[in-house]
């Protein structure tokens, strides 16, 4: 090379370079192929579960015991700073934001998980955070986040967290080969990785969609009488769907006719409140909710009419027939006969449709009873459906 072209190439790197690549280098990395530069600590909340973290061949091993937490309403964070390293200066200009990125490993899945940046100005504990959906325990999975409008002054401390949140009653891991931050140019940055899942989700609206499918099949199964079929359930002369401290609400869909479609966006599903009752007077975390699953396994065939326990679950653990993290939490409203939309995540929507997933169950948080309209067929305008858009 001539030195006029050494001259041309050093220019470039110097002056044009730094504005078409998002970094050249990483700003905090953690390898924890060595013991980690970071101070990592783990804490958890809510529930009765336990955390540590271990140096496990050449990454980290995040370790969740919820085994004294049956309620299952627990969180669980690892977190470092990661202020030493990085040169937040450039965060001044808007074109700039910080960029998180880790390469992880589950232990159970499907299962999300959330990472988070901030600062110790932060009191918006949901902005800059957002949750990963890990499909598959058999692979490592990347997946990166970037901020928008990420306020931090150059002497800020900066902490880095991932989190696990009611995975389930058992011990889980989360195995991390790598963790980095850095400040990024947004205008030029590569999109971000992984399955994302905003949290706080958005309020859906059926005019949204596209797509409206009703439950092929909707069912009640019942812990303490494992062999009765309760396909008569019903208030006054109204088929329900009741969930309590013993029953389970089961819903399933035909969606055959969309297997090999891509899900765009979030969808929904829509349930009508019958009625609700719940014990007053506690201050138990979450008390008052109703948790809504994917079912994972188990008798994929069952109908309504001698769907039982025991059948549903077909000699399997009801830990691995449903799957034990939510995929989410919800109030039921205090107007009745109204319906009401709930946000299911894209994946899950996906799995639905790829077969996968079998079909969604509910059941109560706390001491409550809630009843859901069933409808007495798929074309009764109460029959609860779901809602979503394909590509």
């Amino acid at each position: 090379m001539n030195i006029s072209a050494r001259i041309v190439s050093l220019f470039y790197i110097i002056t044009i370079l730094p504005f078409i690549t998002p970094t050249l280098q990483a700003q905090f990395v953690e390898e924890f192929d060595r013991p980690p530069a970071g101070n990592w600590i783990t804490f958890t909340g809510d529930g009765f579960a336990e955390s540590s973290i271990e140096w496990v061949d050449g990454h980290a091993r995040f370790i969740v015991d919820a085994t004294n937490d049956q309620q299952n309403v627990w969180w669980a964070i690892m977190q470092t700073s990661s202020t030493d390293t990085l040169d937040l200066g450039p965060l001044a200009n808007n074109r700039y934001e910080l960029r998180m990125e880790a390469r992880v490993k589950t232990s159970h899945a499907p299962r999300r998980l959330n990472m988070q940046l901030r600062t110790q100005h932060t009191t918006d504990y949901y902005s800059h955070l957002m949750e990963f959906d890990i499909p598959d325990t058999s692979a490592w999975h990347t997946i990166s986040m970037t901020t928008q409008n990420f306020e931090a002054e150059p002497d800020d401390i900066i902490t880095t967290h991932i989190a696990l949140m009611d995975w389930g009653p058992l011990v889980y891991t989360l195995d991390v080969d790598y963790v980095r931050v850095d400040v990024v140019n947004v205008s030029v940055t590569e999109p971000d990785i992984g399955e994302r899942v905003p949290y706080p989700p958005p309020i859906p609206q059926p005019n949204e969609f596209s797509l409206s499918v009703p439950a092929i099949e909707v069912g009640i199964i019942d812990q303490n009488f494992p062999d009765v079929n309760l396909a008569g359930w019903v208030a006054g002369s109204k088929p329900v769907l009741t969930t309590d401290n013993n029953k389970i609400v089961l819903l399933r869909w035909n969606l055959y006719e969309y297997r090999g479609r891509d899900v765009s966006g979030y969808g929904m599903l829509e349930l009508t409140p019958f009625s609700f009752y719940n014990a007053t007077g506690t201050d138990q975390i979450e008390f008052d909710q109703i948790r809504l699953v994917e079912i994972l396994g188990g008798n994929a065939a069952w109908t309504s009419s001698d769907v039982t326990f025991n059948d549903f679950l077909s000699g399997d653990s009801l830990l691995d027939v449903l799957n034990t993290q939510m995929i989410i939490d919800i109030d039921i409203p205090d107007t009745k006969d109204k319906p009401v939309w709930i946000h299911i995540p894209r994946p899950v929507i996906q799995r639905l449709i790829d077969g996968t997933t079998k079909g969604i169950a509910l059941y109560p948080l706390g001491l409550l009873s809630a009843s859901f309209y069933s409808g007495d067929s798929m074309i009764h305008p109460l029959r609860p459906r779901i809602y979503f858009n394909t590509e």
